[in-house]
């Protein structure tokens, strides 16, 4: 008996970039393999980003936020009323200056499909305005990964990996329900990093490089471009992950802490701020050892989501 096919909702958390909606919009609109529902997230803009998403073709339903909560925020909210509320079977995950390829839903699917397992998150390749691959969001493939791992992604056209990011990030509702929501307190940064951590410390990430997708960034730049203030939330969130996250193994948080580091002094070197990003940095380390992440059902109590991201993070691991 044929099973029916999975529901694919869409979770685009937006910010004041109505235009960029609209092409994000549009691009899902035209999927070859459609979107069966979408859900917008507008992080409380002051722009009218709701109001273009309410008159878009594609029809999504719009979760309008009073305040904004970042991008950690804004997915934490999306995906539990995805969940709960619009029976979604996949997530598909992606900030409003992420424009997929006509193909690229269903090459996502199509790889999931032919992988001799279940698949907990599956990404897409991003890349920039110009077609170069964005330094952005690169993929980390899977260290120590076997050989029948490897030979079993290859079937699939996928590469085995350890995290994946919110520019078009398939992940299975299966996954959310065992493992909770992305933690709302990180705000920005790091938060995709360590939700896919925790997703992919038992579970199985592709990269799937036939499902391409273009990340409208202002510039061409990794994530160690100067970032001024918002270097606070590099440095706390990433101390957060090393030392309050279950997303690493030891061996893990000894590898990605030297890692920081030396993105941090790459970081430095080329900034023209530098005072900035000392000050910024001070505190963010501060803040990283003296504070724990909140609940993100306690970030999100005041929002209209409370009941769906309650329903989510209590039923986590139970």
């Amino acid at each position: 008996m044929l099973q029916p096919p999975e529901r694919v909702v869409a979770v685009l958390v937006a910010y004041n970039r109505r235009d960029l909606l609209q092409d994000a919009l549009d691009a899902l609109a035209d999927q070859e393999r459609p979107v069966d529902a979408i859900c917008v997230v507008d992080n409380a803009s002051t722009d009218d980003s709701s109001a273009v998403a309410r008159a878009h073709r594609a029809r999504p339903e719009v979760l309008r936020l009073e305040r904004n909560t970042g991008g950690a925020g804004g997915f934490a909210a999306g995906m539990a009323h995805a969940v709960e509320a619009m029976g979604a079977d996949l997530l598909w995950l992606m900030d409003d200056d992420t424009i997929p390829t006509p193909t690229a839903l269903g090459e996502l699917l199509e790889a999931c499909a032919r992988y001799p397992g279940t698949v907990d998150v599956a990404g897409s390749r991003v890349v920039w305005v110009d077609g170069r691959d964005h330094p952005m969001n690169t993929p980390r493939r899977r260290p120590g990964v076997s050989a029948a791992e490897v030979a079993a992604a290859s079937t699939a056209g996928a590469v085995p990996v350890r995290s994946s990011s919110f520019v078009s990030m398939l992940v299975r509702t299966d996954a959310v329900r065992a493992h909770g929501l992305p933690v709302a307190d990180y705000f920005i940064w790091n938060d995709d990093f360590e939700y896919s951590c925790r997703l992919l410390k038992h579970g199985t990430g592709l990269h799937v490089p036939a499902s391409v997708v273009e990340h409208r960034t202002k510039v061409f730049g990794a994530t160690d471009a100067d970032p001024g203030e918002r270097f606070y939330f590099e440095v706390r969130n990433k101390v957060w992950m090393l030392t309050r996250s279950g997303a690493l193994t030891p061996l893990e948080r000894v590898l990605y802490a030297g890692a920081s580091v030396r993105r941090w002094a790459r970081t430095f070197a080329r900034s023209e701020a530098r005072g900035v990003l000392v000050r910024a940095g001070a505190r963010g380390l501060r803040d990283g050892v003296l504070r724990s992440p909140r609940a993100t059902r306690l970030v999100l109590d005041d929002l209209p989501v409370t009941a769906a991201v309650r329903q989510v993070e209590l039923g986590a691991g139970s």
